[in-house]
């Protein structure tokens, strides 16, 4: 059978996901898929490796390539390996990314951008896949045509073997001169830094979008349509719906004796400690748009630490009220203290079935509902068709099987994806649909723990760690009420008792946190380095450590020289969210801040005040000349954080003008600078969707 080597890199199972359906439908084309996580490198070896290399890479922060591929790419970026290191490699690269972020689709653009350079040849168009929109959009039809490619790419070979002439000399002709070679990192890096991707003739994006695009805004304009009732001509057309997904799981619920368990057991990323809240206040006033809180936690009795500009995960639980009407709606309350017992089923024909990581032994099974899966996760195609088998009436079948169709994918973004809709609105939307416990545990993902950046230096509050969040909330789109964001809604009740005048007195609430891996988002090495802080809205959180870190690092060495030191900061209302106002105030006092610049997007001018700047980045184009100083010639620092889907994409449009501005370059040249700027980590990002 004709193998190919099949390489994934995720990091919350996606990927992963999308390399098994690849592996499963291979025998059904003729080929034999050795597939391996990219961190599994002694088990293949791409410099000896014959065999097509196919890769699937999400991309993680703001455009890394996931944990588990860190090795493998610092092995490939070893600059002493020769330009024809790979040229025997013949591959074919899907990546996945989110289009809200900067950096959409870096992780697999990075690895397909080095084995190029390496001399390594696709057999097939990459694909980058876009989780804003919905990634099947281009998964689906990549993987349609992967087969055709390797088809094509073994005839070929066959060819080439037959008439002696296997391929080495074509790559001859590709040779890059070594001036090019060195150039091509930096262009590569301003290709990630161009927002409009659709240039890229090697992915299938827009190809497919175009495809799509007709039928979605015919379908949308339908006011008719809905989760569980579809309209013609969608009603009406033959399906092609997925293929069952084998079912590889055996569940037992056992009658627990004791009851041992703890959120340590739900996380593997580093340690876990449990911390009492010590302190939370409410940072904007009742009439502000969103409710902004700081939360403060003791570490004292902890080894945790942390530096200004690092972050951290809260490991949160799913809403209580949740779980007991998913257990209600499962039949299963009277076993919710039952032990769940997971085992590989004997005749299962999933290939590398393996146990779920993230489900510890001899847990209960509200644990396992409450601390290990994403219960809110929005159900994937496959998990709908693996729901459609279990669904006994006529008409709940049929729309299960459009929305997992090829033919229902603009429902499907409608009513599941952009809905945000989770398993419970579907089992109360279809009360046909009995799944077994098994069928959940094999396609609700790992729940996993939240970031939030430090917003306090150790220096100024020891054995302190402060972060501040909105509580998020949004209309639930198949039960009628608010819905709070899994952990923002528990760490707003948490806080609660805090908040109340006589607050102090309440019994301090304990949460589990743990460390995140190391950061380059940290004040410079150099204190005399110019410094400017981009942050709107909570993204004001990391720089409210930084000003705390260094008005101690000031007081203690009062005859160091230190940079300037630049924060750019918006919100809607001068009188409602202006977080950390007196704060900020005292720092400019003080001269640790050297130039505070806030917008406020929502405020009428004053009287005949002049329109002032509305956002974050008109205020850094009205102060062009001085930021363009700064980077360019103070050789500072920029930080942005906030707001991925947005301000960070615009902040980075304001930078690139600025630069052509006042350097009088093109944009191409600017966006090398900025490229230059990110690689020296002089330009840094922490944000989020």
């Amino acid at each position: 059978m004709r193998r190919f080597l099949l390489l994934y890199a995720t990091q919350q199972g996606q990927a992963k996901a999308i390399a098994e359906e690849i592996c499963e439908k291979a025998v059904a084309y003729g080929f034999s898929a050795d597939l391996h996580c990219m961190s599994e490198s002694d088990k293949y070896d791409l410099k000896t490796e014959t065999a097509p290399l196919v890769v699937v890479v999400s991309t993680t922060g703001t455009g890394d390539p996931p944990d588990t591929a860190h090795k493998f790419v610092k092995e490939i970026q070893d600059k002493t390996l020769p330009i024809d290191f790979l040229a025997h490699l013949r591959y074919g690269l899907l990546g996945l990314g989110d289009s809200e972020y900067t950096y959409f689709c870096n992780g697999g653009k990075v690895i397909d951008t080095r084995l190029e350079e390496l001399g390594a040849r696709r057999f097939y168009a990459t694909g980058h896949a876009d989780d804003c929109v919905g990634l099947e959009l281009v998964v689906e039809p990549w993987i349609d045509g992967l087969w055709a490619a390797l088809a094509k790419h073994f005839e070929s070979s066959r060819r080439e073997e037959m008439s002696g002439t296997l391929a080495t000399a074509p790559n001859a002709s590709r040779r890059t001169d070594p001036v090019k070679l060195e150039s091509r990192h930096i262009e590569s890096q301003v290709e990630l830094l161009r927002l409009d991707d659709s240039g890229r003739k090697d992915s299938v994006v827009l190809e497919q979008n175009a495809v799509n695009g007709g039928q979605s805004s015919a379908l949308i304009a339908d006011t008719d349509s809905s989760l569980t009732h579809s309209v013609p001509p969608l009603s009406q057309a033959s399906l092609n719906i997925p293929a069952l997904p084998p079912e590889y799981l055996q569940v037992h619920l056992q009658e627990a004796l004791s009851q041992e368990e703890s959120q340590a057991s739900v996380t593997s990323v580093g340690p876990v400690f449990q911390v009492p809240i010590s302190k939370a206040v409410r940072l904007t006033t009742n009439d502000a748009v969103k409710t902004t809180l700081l939360v403060e936690l003791d570490i004292s009795e902890t080894e945790f630490t942390y530096q200004p500009g690092d972050s951290f995960n809260v490991v949160c639980p799913n809403s209580e009220s949740e779980v007991q009407s998913l257990l209600q709606r499962l039949q299963l309350s009277d076993r919710r203290e039952h032990h769940v017992l997971v085992r590989i089923k004997a005749d299962t024909k999933k290939k590398g079935a393996a146990l779920p990581q993230h489900i510890p032994e001899k847990c209960s099974l509200q644990f396992i509902l409450t601390w290990c899966l994403e219960i809110r996760a929005v159900p994937k195609k496959a998990f709908l068709r693996a729901l459609e088998g279990c669904t006994s009436d006529g008409a709940e079948k049929r729309r299960l099987q459009e929305l997992c169709s090829r033919q229902g994918a603009a429902d499907y973004n409608r009513f599941v994806r952009d809905a945000s809709v989770c398993l419970l609105d579907l089992l109360l939307a279809f009360p046909s649909c009995q799944p077994p416990l098994s069928l959940l545990l094999e396609h609700l993902p790992k729940l996993q723990p939240r970031p939030y950046s430090c917003a306090s230096s150790s220096l100024s509050h020891p054995g302190r760690l402060r972060f501040i969040f909105n509580v998020v909330e949004f209309l639930s789109s198949t039960s009628e009420g608010v819905r709070r964001g899994v952990c923002t809604g528990w760490l707003a009740s948490l806080a609660e008792s805090l908040l109340l005048p006589d607050g102090g007195k309440a019994r301090a609430a304990q949460i589990p946190i743990s460390p995140r891996t190391a950061n380059s988002f940290h004040l410079p090495s150099d204190p005399s380095a110019p410094i400017i802080m981009v942050g709107p809205g909570t993204g004001i959180a990391p720089f409210i450590g930084f000003l705390q870190h260094r008005e101690k690092l000031q007081e203690q060495h009062p005859d160091r020289h230190f940079g300037a030191m630049w924060l750019f900061f918006g919100c809607r209302h001068r009188d409602r969210d202006y977080l950390f106002r007196e704060e900020l105030r005292h720092f400019h006092k003080r001269g640790i801040l050297t130039h505070l610049k806030v917008s406020f997007s929502r405020d009428s001018p004053a009287g005949e005040e002049e329109a002032p700047v509305k956002y974050v980045q008109d205020s850094l184009r009205l102060h062009s000349q001085q930021v363009a100083g700064l980077l360019l010639q103070e050789h500072g620092h920029i930080y942005i954080c906030g707001d991925a889907k947005n301000m960070a994409k615009d902040v980075n449009d304001a930078l690139a003008e600025i630069i052509s501005k006042e350097v009088g370059v093109d944009k191409l040249e600017a966006l090398k600078t900025l490229a230059t700027l990110k690689e020296e980590k002089r330009y840094l990002q922490d944000i989020w969707s």
